[in-house]
């Protein structure tokens, strides 16, 4: 038995656009680049319809290889909307289940592994946005039990996960709006994000003249969970 939670949780705390390749490309042509290389938003399996026994839900579930996590954020590229969107595999999670509920739940992840197409950004987003040299991880750990009954009987079920983001040697309490569902197989899914303002966490994001990042963003994560 696995359980797989997919929680959409997107560091965008750091995103910078690669101004010489707008620039050399032209705005459009960069954006549509961008936009068509921009990974979706996670979602639940369309096999989401499964139905897991309370008891063998519960107890302590470790995140697999398929786990990843990662960025969302929108840019204006001298008019032109970009999504830049970033990910990495490099996620510990651990949840803990009882009687139903959602009862404990860690995710870290390696900020500085996060990575998108373009090399530029990624480097500015270790090194300046959230220099991960002195603050290598971001954490999200759940405070509030959550009830997923619903989830584990049938149902696709909306949940709001409450808990505390730990980001550039920063906490706020935040909340992420997520859906959960068991799939066909016995995993267990949950899709969700949690909405970051780069102030919050000492992080100022770039404006470049031709280039602005959106003050807000959203952090994004997707785990497989097994016991």
């Amino acid at each position: 038995m696995r359980t797989r939670t997919k929680v959409i949780i997107g560091i965008a705390a750091g995103v910078v656009v690669v101004a010489g390749v707008g620039v050399v490309v032209g705005p459009r042509l960069y954006a549509d680049a961008v936009n068509g290389s921009a990974a979706a938003a996670p979602s639940l399996s369309s096999s989401a319809a499964g139905t897991l026994d309370a008891a063998d839900a519960d107890g302590t579930w470790k995140s697999g290889t398929g786990s990843y996590a990662g960025y969302r954020v929108h840019e204006v590229l001298q008019g032109q909307d970009v999504t830049v969107v970033g990910r990495t595999k490099q996620v510990a999670g651990t949840v803990t289940v009882a009687d139903g509920e959602l009862s404990d739940a860690t995710v870290t992840v390696q900020v500085g592994t996060i990575s998108t197409p373009e090399a530029a950004r990624d480097a500015y987003f270790r090194d300046k946005a959230l220099q991960t040299d002195k603050f290598p991880t971001a954490t999200f750990h759940v405070t509030k039990p959550v009830d997923v009954s619903s989830a584990l009987g049938g149902s696709t079920q909306s949940v709001t996960l409450s808990g505390d983001l730990t980001m550039h040697g920063v906490t706020k309490t935040v909340q992420a709006d997520a859906q959960v569902a068991v799939g066909e197989d016995g995993d267990v899914q949950v899709a969700g994000e949690v909405p970051v303002t780069f102030q919050d966490y000492g992080v100022t994001a770039p404006s470049l003249g031709f280039v602005t990042v959106d003050p807000k963003g959203s952090v994004e994560f997707s785990l497989d969970l097994a016991k």
